[in-house]
């Protein structure tokens, strides 16, 4: 519908511009000028409501002079994106020879030599094609980028961003073109935002392709390993398990971490005064890890999960099955901690809960002991306000008797209060066992 849009206007701008110059006018420079860009303007308005590859679609399909024409017309701010999905000869014609570089997303590649792990920044396209990696790893790539990734080395590259609608029965699995996909959630932690950001595995023609659109720690520790140790991971299989493995000991780091936290909290639960402020920073802080700890196991699941899938698929080779096997394990140690810290959590939450019941009914008593105090008070004080009080005390001065009544009333709520605090000396005075010493 697009593409019909644009060559009707194109059409309809020619067939306006040749009647204006067959007529003889003097003002024809002005209806021709008029004109074009009332064109000009129509076309830019159909061309910006289109992405970067239906635009190249439009431009592949008109004729040559018709795509100069509208190459000018689009905003110079997406020629890069566009250049992506066009073919080079086409796009050297319309913006010139120009090195397409990667300006969005940052790629890097990771070729073997030597027993070592050699790794590139790759920063154009000419880098790209001149490269045998046997893992490319996506950062942050536009739509663009990524496509021309994809066609480029024949395969089919998601974006991250769309895998966490999959359900997790179709996050793994295997191509007719022998692609393996495999779509998995890595850990990133940080103090209150902690959360789990998707990546998209995919093996083809024994290279990994790994598409993310946010920096992960352990892709950073995976780079400075391949950087500063030799390695005898040098297959695309085994990289991917390497990745797996340090998503597990990034998950134990981060569970100390949090037993670390829930310890310090304990401490502070268990000591003899927890006020109302000091149980809301607690309950905060008890969230906050349990929050986490939900995240690292259903992410350890999920990692469970893409390695069985391999497994099971007989994807791996003896050796990187033991690996794989190894890591399953790790996971259900992991697994049985992450139990336990739930289990901690639970208790924290029930005895902090239970301290601000007790700041409560320490309030409630409180106020129970003023009221017993009063009670009495208000008796008198409703004596001391009747006219048989005035009859009573006819011929002392008013002065002195109303003082009197004043002392007497202090007393006996003295005396209510003493006896008050003595029945709960009483109640509270722990009981000696039989030979034993209190």
């Amino acid at each position: 519908m697009s593409l019909q849009t644009v060559l009707d206007l194109l059409g309809k701008q020619k067939i306006v511009e040749g009647m204006v110059r067959a007529q003889s006018s003097q003002h024809q420079d002005l209806v021709e000028t008029l004109v074009q860009k009332q064109h000009i303007v129509e076309l830019e308005k159909v061309l910006a409501r289109q992405n970067a590859g239906e635009l190249a679609k439009i431009l592949e399909a008109v004729p040559a002079e018709d795509a100069a024409r509208l190459w000018q017309l689009v905003d110079p701010a997406r020629h890069d994106d566009i250049l992506w999905e066009l073919p080079s000869a086409l796009g050297q014609q319309l913006a010139g020879p120009r090195e397409l570089k990667f300006r969005q997303g940052q790629i890097t590649a990771y070729t073997p030599v030597d027993g070592r792990m050699r790794i590139v920044d790759v920063e154009s396209r000419a880098e790209f094609e001149a490269l045998r990696p046997v893992w490319i790893d996506i950062l942050g790539a536009s739509k663009s980028e990524r496509g021309w990734i994809a066609r480029y080395c024949g395969l089919e590259l998601p974006d991250p961003e769309e895998l966490t609608d999959l359900e997790v029965s179709a996050r793994f699995y295997e191509e007719e073109s022998d692609e393996v996909h495999l779509h998995s959630n890595f850990l990133l932690d940080r103090e209150g935002a902690s959360r789990s950001v998707p990546v998209a595995f995919i093996i083809h023609d024994d290279v990994l392709f790994t598409v993310r659109n946010e920096e992960l720690p352990v892709f950073r520790l995976q780079r400075l390993r391949a950087r500063n140790q030799p390695s005898k991971s040098l297959g695309c299989k085994d990289l991917l398990l390497d990745l797996y493995g340090a998503d597990v000991e990034y998950s134990a780091d981060s569970l100390e971490d949090t037993y670390s936290i829930l310890r310090r909290v304990g401490q502070e639960v268990l000591s003899e005064n927890v006020s109302d402020a000091d149980a809301a920073r607690i309950l905060a802080d008890i969230a906050e890890e349990e929050d986490l700890n939900g995240l690292i196991r259903g992410n350890m699941l999920d990692t469970q999960r893409a390695v069985s899938f391999l497994i099971r698929g007989r994807f791996l080779s003896p050796a990187q099955t033991e690996d794989a096997k190894e890591i399953l394990r790790d996971i259900e140690s992991l697994n049985s901690h992450t139990t336990f810290l739930f289990d901690k959590i639970n208790f924290l939450m029930d005895a902090t809960i239970g301290f601000i019941n007790v700041n409560q009914n320490r309030r409630v008593t409180q106020l129970t002991v003023v009221s017993v105090v009063f009670m009495p008070l208000n008796v008198l004080a409703g004596v001391g306000g009747m006219s048989e009080f005035s009859m009573m005390t006819q011929g002392i001065p008013w002065p002195v008797s109303y003082s009197a009544f004043t002392i007497v009333m202090l007393l006996v709520g003295w005396a209510t209060y003493a006896i008050l605090k003595r029945v709960e000396k009483r109640k509270v005075k722990p009981k000696v066992m039989p030979g034993r010493a209190v």
